[in-house]
Formats: C-alpha cells, sequence, structure tokens
C-alpha cells in the first residue's frame, strides 16, 4: 500500500507516516528447544488478573535496606536484562517451560543495599498475594524479576508489569503483579498460600 502511493505521487515528497507498532509474536522455540505457550497457563491468581497502570506503577524496595527505593516501570527496565529458560510447575499438577526475560532481583536488591541479619525477601502483589524466598537463594541463583515471557511483554493475566521467576520452586512462589519487595529477617514469614498449609519451602521433588 505505501509503495503504491508512492508511485502515483510521481517524484513529490513522500507524507510522512508513524509506523503503527504490532504486537510482538511469541517465540516458539530457542536454541533448538520447543517452548510452552502463554497460553498453556491456567488462571488461578487469588482475585484473578490484574490491571496495573504503567505510567502510576512504582516498584517499592524496603524494610532492612540501607536505602528504601521507589522505581518506575522503566527504571526497572534500566537495570542490566538477561534471558533464560525455565520451567514453571504448580501444585495442581500441569508445567510451561517458558523463555523468560527480566532484571536480577539480586541487582534490585545491592542497589538498596541489606542491612545485617536480612535472610528473607518478601514479595507483595498488587491483588493483595505475598510469598517469601530465602535471600541466599535470590542471590545465588540468578532469580529473574521478569518483564517478558516468549518475547512478549507479560500481559495482564501473566502478571504485568512483573513477575518473580523462582526457578526451581513450585508456582505459588512466582509472585505476579510485583508491586514492592520487602526485605527482611524473619526466616518463617508465611505467605499468602503457605499461611494455609503450603509448604514454605517450596522444592521441587524430583
Amino acid at each position: 500500500m505505501l509503495i503504491s502511493a508512492a508511485l502515483v505521487s510521481g517524484c513529490g515528497k513522500p507524507a510522512t507516516r508513524v509506523p503503527v507498532q504490532l504486537e510482538t509474536t511469541e517465540v516458539q522455540f530457542y536454541r533448538g528447544e520447543r517452548l510452552g505457550s502463554i497460553l498453556d497457563f491456567r488462571e488461578n491468581s487469588i482475585r484473578g488478573p490484574q490491571q496495573v497502570d504503567r505510567d502510576r506503577y512504582r516498584l517499592r524496595v524496603n524494610g532492612l535496606v540501607d536505602v528504601p527505593l521507589a522505581y518506575t516501570y522503566d527504571q526497572v527496565l534500566d537495570f542490566p536484562n538477561y534471558s533464560k529458560v525455565v520451567t514453571l510447575h504448580c501444585v495442581e499438577g500441569w508445567s510451561v517451560k517458558i523463555l523468560w526475560e527480566g532484571v536480577l532481583l539480586g541487582d534490585i536488591l545491592l542497589a538498596a543495599g541489606m542491612k545485617t541479619g536480612a535472610n528473607t525477601v518478601i514479595f507483595h502483589g498488587h491483588d493483595g498475594y505475598s510469598t517469601s524466598l530465602p535471600l541466599d537463594y535470590v542471590l545465588a541463583r540468578d532469580i529473574l524479576l521478569a518483564y517478558k515471557m516468549n518475547g512478549v511483554v507479560l500481559p495482564p493475566e501473566r502478571g504485568f508489569p512483573f513477575q518473580v521467576v523462582a526457578e526451581s520452586k513450585l508456582g505459588y512462589k512466582w509472585a505476579k503483579w510485583v508491586t514492592e519487595i520487602e526485605v527482611s529477617n524473619d526466616a518463617d514469614y508465611r505467605g499468602f498460600w503457605e499461611s494455609r498449609g503450603y509448604d514454605n519451602d517450596a522444592d521441587l521433588r524430583r
């Protein structure tokens, strides 16, 4: 269509056109490995998919930190970006292998500085959900705070703006719609499902 318009106009200066941004195509293969799909997930959140306003969003980092911080969405993306293939395993019995892209939680925590005695990272979601992970685990495993899956920006039902990629942990540790990261010394903290009887370690049983 653009080519025919240029031919009709002859040698005149073509009109300036603003390109329409198309939706990113979901990656299906990565390094020869077949991936799952965004559509393979089951909706099992406590209050349904959340709608988070990107412009008003702030990721708050607080608790046992030297400097409490609040990042905009774009400021979080300014951290170095990483990707890795990780499979989410749900306690309901299904699993999905996804190429996740995001920033290291460790980078965010180190920017705030952690006080002596800190041993736990608590995640709070826009829907009121919470869960926790050991600080040593977060730092040693290069745990991601993801903003893309299979090359696509997280849709609302998958946790936009950010989801924790808690590899080697069951799905209820993969907090979605993360709005707050709290550094704590409460190693026994129980989140939403943990306080209802779920195992606080949530390690995969191989």
